[in-house]
Formats: C-alpha cells, sequence, structure tokens
C-alpha cells in the first residue's frame, strides 16, 4: 500500500473512518454472546422475566448500533478503495501517455488494457476487504479469544491448537497460488490482445472467411485462460473445506468436554452456547483473515505488474535537453549517419548510415520499395522512436536536445494507418487544434480536398463519424487526417503514403495545393506511386535500409537505375492498364 500513498492520504478519512466503524461493529460481535449466555444461565434459568427483558433492550440497542457502524464501515471501505483505484488508474493511464512506440510494443496493447482494468480492480477489490477486515477480524480475533478464557479457560486451550494448523494450511495454500495468478493475468493479457485483433481486424477476416478461423483460435486462449483460472481458484476454494473441517473438530471437541462440565455442574447451558458462539467468531476471525491474504496474494500479482508500467523510464524523453525552449521556425531536416534497428540485437539495421539535408520549405517525395526504411525515416523525425547511431536534426537542432511538445506540435505526421475518432467531421478536425475556427476548418479541407465531399452529407461538418471512420471511403478518411494535420499550423508536414486511396486526380490537386498554400512549410511525402511525387523539389529513394540516390524526377530518371526500374515499371502497368 505504500505505493499508493498519495492516493490513500487523498481520502485519508475513509481510511481512518472505515477501519474505525468496523472495529466498533467487531465490539459488539463478542459483547453480545456474553449478554446472552446472562440471559440463559441468570434470567431464563430463575424465570427472571424483567431482567430478561432489561437485558434484551441492551441487545437490541448493541445490534443497531452494530447495524449502523457496519453500514458505515462498508461504505468508507468501499469510497476509499474506489477513490484510490481511480487515482492509480488515472496514473497508469498518464504514464502510457509517455511512451513511446517501442514501450507500448514492449507491453503489447492487450497487457497494458489488463492492466489498467483488471490488475487495478484486484488492487480495489483487496483494499476494500482490507479495509472492512484487516483490523475487524484480529479485534474479533482477539476478543473472542478473551471473553473464551474468561468463560472456560480449560477449554479454551483447544482453539489454540487449531490456529497454528489454519495458520500452517494458508501459508501452503498462499506459497501455491501466488505464481498460479501471475500466470492467469498474463494469458487475459493473451485474451485482450486476441479479442483487440479480432474486432480491430474483423473486415478483413470477413472478406476472407476466417470466422471459424478465428473462433477456434479464440476458444484455444479461452480454454487455455479458463485451465489458468482454474489451476489458480482452486487453491482458494481448500480454504473453505479446511476451515469447515477444523471449526467442526473444534465444536466437536468443545462440546465433548464441556458436556461433561455441564453434567457435573461445571459449566451452565448459557456458557457452552456462548463458548461455542466465540469458537465460531475466532474461526470465522481467521478464516476472513487466510481470504485477505489470499486475496492479497493475487493483488499482489498485479501491483507487480502495474509497477512494472509505473516505474518504467520512457525510452524517449526531453528532460536531458539543452533546447527546450527553442521554437521551431524554419523546419529544415538533416539526418547525420543515423542508423537504426527496432530490436536492438538483430545484426541487419533498418535504416544504415543515412546522410540528407532537407531545406526549410522544401518539397521532398520519399520513394523506395516495401521495407526500404521508409516509415521509419520520417517517423524519428518528431521522435516517434530514437536513432540507435547519428543524429536527427531540425533547425540545426538535434532532435533530443528539443522540447518533445514544441516538436510534436511543429511536426504534423499523417501516418499510414489513418486513425479517425467517435464524433462530428469538425470535432475530428479539431484534434489539430481545439480552438480553431470554422473558417480554418473549412480552408485547410479545401487544401486536403475534403471540403465538397463534406458539404454533400446532409449535415455537413456536424456528420457523426462511426468509431475509426468505418461509414467513411478510405479516401475520405486520408483526406480527413491531411485537413486536421494541418490544423496543427506545423513548420513540417510528413504524409505517409497518405494518399494511396484517392484519386490521381484529387492526389494532384493536393500537390498542387501544397506547394502554392503552403509554401513555407517543409513538405516530406511518402509515396508509392511516381506520379505523387514527380513533381516534387527533391525525391529521395531508399532501398533495404538505405538512401541510394537523391535529386529531381529528371536527374533520377537519367541516372538512378533504382529509380528509373520502378519508373518504368509503374508506366507499363498504367498502359497495360489503359489498353484493357
Amino acid at each position: 500500500m505504500r505505493n499508493y500513498k498519495q492516493h490513500i492520504k487523498k481520502n485519508w478519512y475513509c481510511f481512518l473512518l472505515g477501519p474505525l466503524f468496523m472495529t466498533l461493529e467487531a465490539c459488539g460481535e463478542f459483547i453480545l454472546p456474553f449478554i446472552n449466555a446472562n440471559i440463559i444461565d441468570k434470567g431464563a434459568a430463575n424465570g427472571d422475566i424483567p431482567f430478561i427483558i432489561e437485558i434484551g433492550i441492551y441487545m437490541v440497542l448493541i445490534a443497531v448500533a452494530m447495524l449502523i457502524t457496519g453500514v458505515l464501515g462498508a461504505f468508507f471501505a468501499v469510497r476509499g478503495s474506489t477513490r484510490m483505484a481511480a487515482g492509480v488508474r488515472m496514473d497508469v493511464f498518464d504514464k502510457i501517455q509517455t511512451f513511446s512506440f517501442s514501450d507500448i510494443d514492449r507491453f503489447s496493447t492487450g497487457s497494458l488494457i489488463t492492466r489498467t482494468t483488471n490488475d487495478i480492480t484486484q488492487i480495489q477489490s483487496f483494499t476494500q476487504t482490507m479495509l472492512r477486515g484487516f483490523f475487524r477480524s484480529p479485534i474479533m480475533l482477539i476478543g473472542a479469544l478473551i471473553m473464551s478464557f474468561s468463560l472456560n479457560p480449560d477449554i479454551a486451550w483447544v482453539i489454540l491448537i487449531v490456529v497454528p494448523i489454519l495458520a500452517l494450511a494458508t501459508f501452503l495454500i498462499i506459497k501455491t497460488a501466488s505464481p498460479r495468478y501471475t500466470a492467469m493475468q498474463h494469458q487475459l493479457d493473451t485474451l485482450n490482445n486476441g479479442i483487440g485483433e479480432s474486432i480491430t481486424n474483423i473486415k478483413v477476416i470477413k472478406s476472407f472467411v476466417r470466422e471459424e478461423h478465428e473462433k477456434e483460435k479464440f476458444a484455444n486462449i479461452n480454454t487455455a485462460l479458463m485451465d489458468k483460472s482454474i489451476s489458480a481458484l482452486k487453491m482458494m476454494i481448500l480454504m473453505q473445506p479446511i476451515s469447515a473441517l477444523a471449526v467442526n473438530v473444534t465444536t466437536l471437541i468443545v462440546v465433548w468436554a464441556s458436556g461433561r462440565q455441564i453434567m457435573v455442574g461445571g459449566m451452565e447451558i448459557g456458557t457452552l452456547t456462548a463458548f461455542i458462539t466465540y469458537l465460531s467468531q475466532v474461526l470465522t476471525a481467521l478464516n476472513f483473515l487466510a481470504n485477505i491474504f489470499l486475496q492479497g496474494t493475487r493483488a499482489a500479482a498485479s501491483h507487480r505488474r502495474i509497477s512494472q508500467v509505473l516505474s518504467t523510464t520512457p525510452d524517449i524523453s526531453d528532460s536531458s535537453a539543452e533546447h527546450k525552449e527553442h521554437s521551431i521556425d524554419s523546419g529544415s531536416v538533416e539526418f547525420k549517419n543515423v542508423s537504426f534497428r527496432y530490436f536492438k540485437d538483430t545484426k541487419a539495421p533498418v535504416l544504415d548510415d543515412i546522410n540528407i539535408k532537407i531545406n526549410s520549405g522544401e518539397l521532398v517525395g520519399i520513394i523506395g520499395s516495401t521495407g526500404s526504411g521508409k516509415t521509419t525515416l520520417i517517423s524519428l523525425i518528431p521522435r516517434l522512436y530514437d536513432a540507435d547511431c547519428g543524429e536527427v536534426l531540425v533547425d540545426g537542432i538535434n532532435v533530443k536536445d528539443l522540447s518533445i511538445k514544441e516538436l510534436r506540435d511543429k511536426v504534423a505526421v499523417v501516418l499510414q494507418k489513418n486513425t479517425l475518432f467517435s464524433g462530428t467531421v469538425a470535432e475530428n478536425l479539431r484534434w489539430g487544434n481545439e480552438n480553431a475556427t470554422d473558417e480554418e476548418l473549412v480552408k485547410v479541407c479545401k487544401i486536403a480536398q475534403a471540403d465538397s465531399f463534406i458539404n454533400s452529407f446532409p449535415d455537413g461538418y456536424d456528420t457523426e463519424i462511426g468509431q475509426g471512420g468505418g461509414n467513411l471511403s478510405g479516401g475520405q478518411k486520408q483526406r480527413l487526417c491531411i485537413a486536421r494535420a494541418l490544423l496543427k499550423k506545423p513548420q513540417i508536414m510528413i504524409l505517409d503514403d497518405s494518399t494511396s486511396a484517392v484519386d490521381t486526380a484529387t492526389d494532384a490537386s493536393i500537390r498542387r495545393a501544397f506547394r502554392d498554400k503552403l509554401p513555407g512549410i517543409t513538405k516530406l511525402i511518402i509515396a508509392q506511386r511516381i506520379t505523387s511525387v514527380m513533381d516534387a523539389d527533391k525525391i529521395i529513394v531508399m532501398d533495404k535500409g538505405r538512401i541510394v540516390d537523391f535529386g529531381t524526377h529528371a536527374e533520377l530518371l537519367s541516372s538512378s537505375a533504382t529509380y528509373q526500374e520502378i519508373y518504368y515499371s509503374q508506366k507499363d502497368r498504367e498502359e497495360a492498364g489503359a489498353n484493357e
């Protein structure tokens, strides 16, 4: 609980009042049997009705007080644990927002979801149980033991024999259950990853008629989770029969021993009734404490997983940046001897010895075969990843020395995967600038060639977009993402194959608008089609993680074998398509 002390401090009254009220309720638990014994032994045995009524009123008042304190204790326990969990969940979410792409890859999306939801729920449940029973149970245990010895010390020793036996059984169960809970949580990660992947790619699954395959794959994952859950939970199931056995055996011994004392007049019936009640309270308190420790075992496994997230130092930060106050104003980009590997233990780099300079305001095309490193190259500019070797410079300053916020505010990236969110068209666009006016929305949408199709919708810019933009075409999503990026008013604009789904005429209109209306912005366009970059100021040709050529379309067409191969192969396909 030390790890969550800041959230405990914020709700200190819950962590104080919850145990306090539960403790007061526990006091009533061991007072009532003693009073009841007096009613039986003194009131009922002597037929003293006024005494029975008087003591009975006290018992009712104590019961009402126990009801009130029990409800209040439970209320503060729920309130405190829920608020603490909400705070921890916010901490985890905030931490994830600082993660680089490589940090997220290391944990996996499904695992981060499980840690933010299920693991924190386990911590919440344990905290609630602890607030309700961690103080109540020991007090009830100690109080019942004291009352048992005060009633009959000879028989009370039987209880002390049972306590270490139950403690040993609990220890062995916890020791076995702990690694099983960890394995169960890891399997839950796998399940969440599988569900997320299946739902996200449902259109692909249906188009390839792979529903049965996905059902079978999910069934295997689900069965594995079930097996690991049963393996872990069956250890908890053992606690109930072990406790029940201890209660029943101890009760039999007590009844047998006390029965003999009653026969010889050494014990009264009321005392025996109270003694059995205290015996039940002792064993119930032990059982509740054992359950707290068992639940704590599962919470400890979840806590370790949460701590892994909270203690992670993001791969990318600006804590040691030397030019945090620098404001990017020119947008020039330079790569000096840059190399990069996604997996640091692999021999072949994804990018190898990249050296290139892009001047402010230039429109630069990047072309190359699939896997040549185009996307990786542009990902280093806004520090989605960091170069392993060399330097990436913006405005002549190493990006590692700039403020991440300033860098990413001034570098707009439209990635290959076009992501839109539930909400209206205008709300999605304002992700680029939440304070943008309607006129600014229209302006950037015209540059991105999106204004015309938006106005074709009955509700225009107030049209609701389905989750992920499911009710839009690929080309429409691409154009909205370009407009959203333009709203940032960046100094560097990067399009990563972001016009692949639009027709050639619209593609040409977007490029023309970029050149005419965004003259001061540095523009980098990754494309598969040479026609998308042939009018660029310069074109970078990449192959196997290296820049093999750099120049204008005319220069490359006359001197670059790689560029010529791409150009003529695409030209042949276009001519063949036209002839058909």
